[in-house]
């Protein structure tokens, strides 16, 4: 029993924190930055405002997080993010295939929880920060839920709030809305017809019941749905982020006119159920219930603050390489009419690049302060490259990348800026890919040292034999050819078929630029006539003259059909020229006006189970697996596979380092292979398997001699194993046990 008197006042308590490193804001950016940081030694503060991680991506919003795989509906091929991010990923891939938001939510708390040296405070929103000079050196947050007040110091801050709230109390240079044309010279500025921002969403879930339901509307839902002028796009099997177009807000000021934005698409949702469930447009709703709706809305844009680079429109459509490029996007520039819901236009403009651009670690600072790193959707871009560089998984790899810039800031004492050097930039980049972090276009410098390799065996791509299915080639179909620099493309042997005699044109082609999945250059081609059932044998007298993916091209022909194979290849793959209706409205990106963007064919894979690979024979055998690949600092399929394969018929493969001079390390970091090209949506999508069929699930790993790690249950690209002390190797052997299903497939070993 405690009893207490009556006072003139009382305060709430207060703690004081001291930490290295302060992250603001517990969205996927945030918590990969809290992780990356405390995993590379810091001791880490993570505060977020909310009961939950995960920001748009958690239960309370239900977004799925999407980076620049774009639902694997543009040519960016291999291109999910790698590191922690991808980690994620692939921890809800194994534990939430179904795509549950709760779930995701488990997956983050347990990441966040479990993780030594970060300590975190959620319901925590920060009001005040203090500052000396061009540094912060604290920032005070209030928790309602246990009434306590936090002090808390750190030497750095990293702000990933999405609003920018430490940048803003700090007083950061930042802007809103949308740069004019002139200023940057990009064509896709908006303009005021189409809105200077971006507006916010709410998202609802529904269900089907065994028995009519009655929905009374409150009286605040919209009435008249034809306020909507897409109100006919409207079904009753819409769903979640489906509705992502239930957008509102754009004109206002997306900070302090929220809880407004919030009330007018409640306003909008419960509009848009009465209208399907009462207006008689939708009789099998009758039985439907609406099981969920969001209380606080997905915020896309709001405040942008200003590094020593301003992200724009020409980075994103050129891919230009930056020599400080330390994470990447992929996502369409993908802008949204200001009104929303009541605009006339489209509810997004969207055009695509022909591959993954790169992001420098100058657009990941403020140019205000000299220890606030910037993450998430408020790094330093453009209006218009934020419309690409906004998305969750690519805000979760950037936030890796501040968190071990920030490690590194600290273990030398040095500024984001002195960081940013070109003298000095390639120690993050280096760090960043050891850590099996993927930068387009760069390798990892000497992953093993000076090691010699020697395997088992080595798959080399012969035959793959058919298996009794056929496909009909409806739309253009290619295979991906991983070709190496001086190498004549081999003579490639199909099967095919038809009822009456057809003509069918195969083509080589090549991308123009090396490392993307656009062809647009024809190299040869041949004319086949198919009549009945027979083998063809496709010769073309080409030499590579880099190391480059090729597209072995088919043209439709619905009349002939192709022999298939049960085989699945790493870093082989066939791709349609087909549509993806959730990123793009037809096969090829059509420009309707002067946008200052490329006009070219979208070839897409399939997603598993329905992805196919044509039977085949090849001569001489493709030697694409090769030992070597394991040294050449390739972490996934880019130029060329970059992965070993044992062969099929090795029933213990193994690969072996050897060092002539001992190596000294500390940590042993493998790089398996987890289908980078697979798009893992986090929620609602759901997905056919829990890990992808190339992926090492088991495994032994010796060091010296000595066995130090024996895993049976992976389900991780990146495998990271630390020894209790800095040991110097000699040999290291690795010893694959099983695989998911198909062919197992090793990028790296990584010492540090």
């Amino acid at each position: 029993m405690k009893i207490f008197q009556q006072t003139d006042a009382r305060r709430f308590p207060r703690q004081r924190i001291r930490a290295d490193l302060l992250v603001a804001g517990g969205g996927l950016s945030g918590l990969c930055a809290a992780l990356a940081a405390a995993r590379d030694g810091l001791n880490v503060v993570l505060v977020q405002d909310r009961p939950v991680l995960g920001g748009n991506a958690s239960s309370e919003v239900r977004l799925w997080a999407n980076g620049a795989t774009s639902h694997m509906g543009n040519n960016n091929r291999w291109a999910r993010e790698g590191g922690i991010m991808g980690e994620i990923l692939e921890e809800n891939l194994w534990r939430n295939k179904e795509g549950n938001p709760v779930m995701f939510d488990l997956v983050l708390l347990d990441l966040a929880r479990s993780q030594p040296g970060l300590t975190l405070l959620l319901n925590t929103a920060l009001f005040e920060v203090t500052t000396d000079g061009a540094r912060i050196t604290s920032a005070s947050g209030f928790n309602p839920i246990n009434e306590t007040f936090y002090d808390i110091e750190a030497a750095q801050c990293c702000d990933a709030t999405g609003d920018g709230v430490l940048g803003y109390l700090a007083g950061a240079e930042y802007r809103e809305g949308a740069e004019e044309q002139t200023e940057l010279g990009e064509k896709m500025a908006p303009g005021d017809s189409f809105g200077h921002k971006l507006g916010h969403s709410i998202y609802f879930y529904t269900r089907q019941t065994s028995a009519p339901v009655t929905f009374v509307p409150p009286s605040f839902a919209l009435q008249d749905i034809s306020a909507i002028p897409r109100y006919r796009r409207l079904t009753s099997t819409l769903n979640g982020c489906d509705l992502w177009w239930l957008e509102w807000g754009g004109r206002l000021d997306t900070v302090h006119e929220s809880e407004t934005i919030k009330w007018e698409l409640w306003k909008i949702v419960w509009g848009v159920w009465h209208y399907i469930k009462n207006s008689g447009e939708f009789p099998e709703a009758d039985t439907m219930t609406i099981e969920w709706v969001g209380t606080i809305p997905g915020k896309r844009e709001s405040r942008r603050f200003i590094g020593d680079h301003l992200l724009c429109q020409q980075d994103i459509i050129e891919q230009r390489d930056h020599y400080d490029a330390v994470g990447y996007g992929g996502w369409s520039i993908d802008l949204h009419p200001a009104d929303g819901v009541y605009s006339t236009h489209d509810g997004c403009r969207q055009f695509h690049s022909k591959g993954t651009y790169t992001i420098p670690l100058r657009s990941l600072y403020s140019r205000s302060l000299d220890n606030l790193f910037l993450t998430g959707r408020l790094i330093s871009a453009s209006h218009v490259a934020f419309g690409s560089a906004r998305v969750m998984c690519t805000c979760g790899l950037l936030g890796e990348v501040v968190g071990r810039a920030a490690a590194l800031c600290h273990q030398h004492q040095l500024t984001p800026r002195q960081l940013a050097k070109a003298s000095r930039v390639g120690m993050l980049q280096q760090h960043l890919q050891a850590s099996g972090c993927y930068i387009p276009r760069q390798r990892l410098e000497a992953p093993a040292g000076a090691a010699r390799v020697t395997t088992s065996s080595e798959y080399q791509l012969a035959a793959l034999e058919a298996n009794d299915q056929w496909l009909p080639l409806r739309e253009r179909m290619a295979l991906l050819l991983p070709m190496q620099a001086g190498q004549r493309v081999p003579t490639i042997g199909v099967t095919l078929r038809a009822r009456e005699p057809q003509t069918l044109t195969v083509s080589l082609l090549a991308s123009e630029r090396s490392g993307n999945f656009t062809p647009e250059r024809l190299l040869a081609s041949q004319t086949l006539e198919v009549s009945g059932m027979q083998p063809h044998r496709l010769t073309f007298n080409v030499v590579s003259e880099r190391d480059q993916y090729l597209f072995l091209a088919f043209d439709a022909q619905p009349n002939v059909d192709i022999a298939l194979t049960d085989t699945a290849l790493p870093g082989v793959m066939t791709v349609f020229n087909s549509l993806n209706a959730r990123v793009a409205k037809h096969t090829r990106q059509i420009a309707d006006g002067d946008y200052g963007v490329d006009e070219f064919d979208f070839w897409l894979p399939r997603r598993r189970p329905h992805q196919v690979m044509p039977a085949l024979t090849c001569e001489p055998p493709l030697r694409c697996f090769a030992p070597d690949n394991l040294l050449n600092g390739g972490l996934r399929p880019e130029q060329h596979t970059n992965a070993w394969v044992p062969a099929a018929d090795d029933a213990a493969p193994t690969v072996t380092w050897r060092w002539e001079a001992a190596h000294p390390c500390r940590t042993l970091t493998l790089i398996f292979d987890n289908d980078a090209d697979n798009a893992m949506e986090t929620v609602q999508m759901g997905h056919h398997s829990r890990v992808t069929p190339h992926c090492v699930t088991a495994y032994r790993l010796w060091l010296n001699g000595q066995l130090i790690a024996e895993v049976d249950e992976n389900h991780h690209t990146v495998c990271e194993h630390r020894l209790p002390q800095p040991v110097d190797a000699h040999e290291v052997r690795l010893e694959l046990l099983a695989s998911a299903g198909a062919l197992p497939a090793v990028y790296s070993l990584n010492l540090r």
